[in-house]
């Protein structure tokens, strides 16, 4: 990407530094020490995780929210979670990371600061501050389809700062020496920033404003499980009769990058309880990483 591009987005992102503190909200207690994070593959409750650097990241699903038992406790990377501050928590995602939310049953969409591990429990693609879940208007309801969608330029200035101005804390960067399955473990290589210390330190500290975009959604936003997807036909119609039992089992065709894919998807169900058993059905018929999206 072109330089002038990137500086564009530096500029944006110091606009953004401009919303620190809004009436109404306060700091949590302890000292923030951020660092910038991949980290390596983990395991929860049986499940294999691989952080990665992706900055094409957009995808649907069901986020949730946490706020006031987190309030004042360390992020993943050294930030303290302030549960009135736009945050958020995604499994692989580099951190920190800027990404809009978008609920797709009302068009509320903001921007969020991704610092923290998680969600782990159901069908969630992401879980966000009490404030965050708010302003998208999902707060009593407690779970929202959403698309999440990463600020690639935005991002990637953060991650540069962070890793030349900010905590001493070594950086860790994905590997793939304890886990099962390395072939999923990528790094992209980033091109630096080219601006000054002042600019870097500024950046570290970018905040989202509390601006909540109204935008058109359209469709049904049906929920599905999708079980894979896959680069060989033959391989996506196996697991579509392996799971066939389980429901109406599909395979449509996707281009990601220039690339074709063969998903399988189980659905449509009508809420966020029958998308969390049908997702633990499909574990329990041998899938190794089914996920729920929305469509």
């Amino acid at each position: 990407m072109q330089n002038i591009s990137r500086l564009s987005s530096v500029a944006c992102l110091l606009a953004l530094t401009a919303c620190a503190s809004h009436p109404g909200q306060h700091a949590a207690s302890g000292t923030s020490a951020p660092a910038y994070k991949v980290g390596q593959p983990y395991q929860v409750e049986g499940n294999w995780y691989y952080p990665r650097e992706d900055y094409s990241y957009d995808e649907t699903g069901i986020a949730s929210w946490y706020g006031e038992a987190f309030h004042g406790g360390t992020t993943a990377n050294g930030e303290i979670f302030n549960k009135n501050e736009l945050t958020a928590a995604h499994k692989t995602l580099p951190l920190p990371t800027l990404a809009r939310i978008t609920n797709l049953d009302n068009g509320r969409s903001i921007v969020v600061r991704i610092n923290d591990r998680g969600p782990f429990s159901g069908a969630r693609i992401i879980d966000v501050s009490q404030r965050a879940a708010q302003l998208l208007g999902f707060e009593q309801e407690g779970t929202a389809k959403v698309r999440v969608q990463v600020l690639a330029d935005e991002s990637k200035a953060i991650a540069d700062a962070t890793r030349h101005y900010g905590s001493a804390t070594p950086v860790e960067v994905a590997s793939a020496a304890t886990a099962p399955n390395p072939d999923s473990v990528t790094v992209q290589t980033l091109e630096p920033v080219k601006t000054t210390p002042a600019i870097h330190q500024e950046l570290i500290q970018t905040k989202p404003v509390e601006e909540v975009v109204q935008v058109p959604v359209t469709g049904s936003h049906q929920l599905y499980v999708q079980a894979g997807a896959f680069t060989v036909l033959e391989n996506a119609n196996r697991m579509q009769q392996k799971l066939s039992s389980l429901g109406h089992t599909k395979v449509t065709e996707a281009i990601v990058n220039g690339k074709k894919f063969y998903r399988v998807r189980v659905g449509p169900v009508q809420d966020v309880p029958q998308a969390d058993a049908l997702l633990n059905k499909v574990k329990n018929a041998g899938v190794a990483a089914p996920r729920t999206v929305v469509d």
